[in-house]
């Protein structure tokens, strides 16, 4: 474990913690509470850091790191902290101080914007004083702050301070649990914290931070203190302590909800109880990641309603993500009604036969521009058919048919971005000049990165399999159903134009601007991993045999092959740099899961299709603490790179791992 690898707690409403192990801010996106102001939305940084010092009575130990803008680095902490481990998502932190030994944990409260930074000296001899300098902020997570001639409005209140940061700011809470508590306030600006991950990133990598107060904290030995970040209004009001303040209540809050999911896993999937110790220890790993990505939506019509997010730091809901996503996240951890929460959601959002790629980050009404996608509603029907199958919810079917088939009528007669049925072949076509439809989304400017106009191989397997869905959907609920398997026939007879005999593997793209595209790209690998494979089995094997040669590395498919003139191995430079190769070489973590349903379809070798697993399970002790990331380049040493926690790589390894046990 090094000292730069990150940790993320996580709320259930959209909010988040997340920083180094070292402590140094290294992201734009690190600080000790982000808040949803409008959940999941308006993400806010408020708490940056705490810069703490341990004193006794003869030496002073600074825990903390900074990297500054002239490159100057305080990295003291690393001579103190002895280990380093989660506990569930809970990151813990243990400090040898001479003869003492100080543990810190940090945790949220669920679904409140509130989080826990606990101190507790469990060995010493001697009294300890903690000094915490509060560093904040008020700012979107995705910018940057200019400190300068502005202050933050910082009053005291009881057990700590309220801070305004401006006319018409939600005001938040920084308070301490401890009543030997003495607090300092400063309300001094610190210029020039060098964000190393945004450089990296080719992005504005400094930003300024508001030392708003210093909490002085006595602890004597077997004690232990709470720090508290909130926007909870309360304290500021009582004159007796607020059960927010109770820490020990609220910690085993957080453990009793951590630990209620692991027995909801365990009563969905008896059958795994036999691993090994060291396996139920990363399926528990990966059930709570799954936890971190499902989080409140409400809407007019369902204010209970669930959403996903795709990945964290900076990604909100997005349709594609959340429907891929779903079967893992959900059926897989035994949690079917949240599924069904989610697909009500977003059912509420059908337009012109479409579902949204996304919600606005900033709450805005959805418009034209967020139904730019041709897969997200044909994944609905996949995770629609995943969540029937697990449940039989003849209700829900029933409900949700009839936007379904208008779904299917849509694409017959035509939707946006001219999406429609070619009813020569029975094909999807979809594209306009300018914009991105399918998952290989890249976009720079008004240049979009892999178009993909025409015939996308992926988008007419799922049409196959969601026509074949909607049959046995309708059959069930007593309904018409001649129709879609008829169109279904059409489809798998023109499916046969995918298949480029002469290369032994699909084309990815026909009926191109340029003709039909032969890149050798990952998207094939849907026609035979989805439920039913438009593909015979013979072409099945040639495609699982060319991604395993082309394709395969320890972490996910390349989704462009390394013989490719225009493969990029490399995820690196400014955002015209990264963006150009986000989809022409860059592995993709998501893609394991299709490969090894694929590999298990043609081979059935359950052993072999675990093994293609195991480095992504060890992942999740190298990057993203406890989770998986979003890609990794595509040329060794295979360096994870993108989001620390994505969505639908946890929930895809989660899922294929399961069914290959089950």
């Amino acid at each position: 474990m090094t000292n730069d690898q990150e940790w993320l707690v996580t709320n259930g409403i959209g909010s988040y913690a997340s920083g180094t192990v070292r402590g140094a801010l290294g992201r734009g996106y690190h600080g000790l509470l982000i808040a949803a102001l409008k959940p999941p939305l308006q993400r806010t940084l408020l708490l940056t850091k705490l810069d703490e010092i341990a004193i006794t009575q003869t030496t002073s130990y600074p825990l903390y790191s900074n990297y500054w803008a002239d490159g100057t680095r305080e990295t003291e902490v690393d001579q103190h902290l002895e280990k380093f481990l989660l506990e569930g998502t809970i990151p813990v932190w243990f400090f040898r101080l001479g003869e003492s030994l100080l543990e810190k944990r940090i945790w949220m409260q669920p679904e409140a914007n509130t989080t826990y930074i606990q101190y507790s000296l469990i060995e010493a001899s001697e009294p300890l004083k903690l000094s915490l300098k509060a560093l904040v902020n008020y700012r979107d997570h995705h910018s940057r702050t200019v400190g300068g001639n502005w202050q933050m409005q910082v009053a005291p209140i009881n057990y700590g301070v309220c801070i305004t940061a401006a006319p018409g700011a939600i005001p938040f809470y920084l308070y301490c649990n401890c009543p030997q508590t003495t607090i300092y306030l400063k309300q001094i600006w610190y210029y020039g914290f060098q964000l190393a991950q945004e450089r990296e990133r080719g992005l504005y990598d400094l930003d300024d931070n508001f030392h708003a107060a210093t909490f002085e904290i006595s602890l004597a030995p077997g004690e232990s203190a709470t720090f508290v970040a909130s926007c909870d209004p309360n304290p500021s009001a009582e004159r007796v302590p607020h059960p927010s303040l109770d820490a020990k209540a609220q910690l085993e809050i957080r453990r009793a909800y951590e630990q209620e999911l692991i027995e909801i896993f365990w009563r969905q999937n008896p059958s795994i109880i036999h691993l090994p110790p060291e396996n139920l220890k990363s399926l528990k790993q990966l059930v709570l990641a799954a936890d971190q990505f499902i989080v409140k939506r409400p809407i007019p019509h369902n204010p209970a309603g669930k959403t996903i997010i795709a990945g964290y730091h900076w990604f909100t809901d997005w349709g594609r993500d959340t429907m891929i996503s779903l079967p893992g996240l959900t059926l897989s951890t035994g949690r079917p009604e949240i599924a069904r929460s989610i697909l009500l959601t977003f059912a509420q959002y059908v337009s012109q036969g479409m579902l949204p790629n996304r919600f606005p980050d900033d709450g805005a009404p959805l418009n034209e521009g967020d139904y730019n996608t041709v897969d997200a509603t044909l994944w609905f029907f996949e995770a629609i058919r995943a969540y029937y199958q697990a449940t039989e919810d003849h209700q829900f079917l029933a409900e949700i048919l009839p936007i379904l088939t208008d779904i299917i009528h849509w694409h017959l007669r035509g939707t946006r971005y001219n999406i429609h049925l070619d009813p020569e072949d029975g094909l999807i076509y979809a594209g306009v000049e300018g914009k991105q439809l399918t998952w290989m989304d890249a976009k720079v400017g008004d240049w979009v990165v892999t178009p993909r106009i025409g015939k996308p191989i992926e988008i007419s397997a799922l049409w196959y399999n969601a026509l074949l869905t909607l049959s046995q959907f309708a059959q069930k609920l007593q309904k018409p159903f001649k129709e879609y398997e008829e169109m279904a026939q059409l489809t798998l007879k023109g499916f046969q134009r995918f298949w480029n005999a002469e290369l032994g593997y699909c084309f990815d793209v026909l009926d191109s601007p340029t003709g039909n595209d032969p890149s050798l790209r990952p998207n094939q690998i849907f026609a035979v991993s989805l439920p039913q494979s438009p593909l015979s089995a013979l072409q099945q094997k040639s495609v699982v045999d060319t991604c395993q040669k082309a394709l395969l590395t320890p972490y996910g498919l390349r989704s462009l092959a390394a013989t490719d003139p225009n493969y990029k191995g490399f995820y690196r430079g400014d955002q015209l740099e990264r963006d150009g190769a986000y989809h022409q070489g860059i592995v993709w973590g998501w893609l394991i899961g299709a490969f090894v349903m694929a590999y298990l379809r043609v081979y059935g070798d359950q052993t072999r299709a675990y093994q293609f697993l195991e480095p992504m399970i060890a992942h999740l002790e190298t990057a993203g603490l406890g989770t998986i990331s979003e890609i990794f380049e595509g040329n060794k040493p295979f360096s994870p790179k993108g989001c620390i926690a994505q969505a639908w790589s946890v929930a895809e390894v989660l899922r294929s791992w399961l069914l290959i046990k089950g």
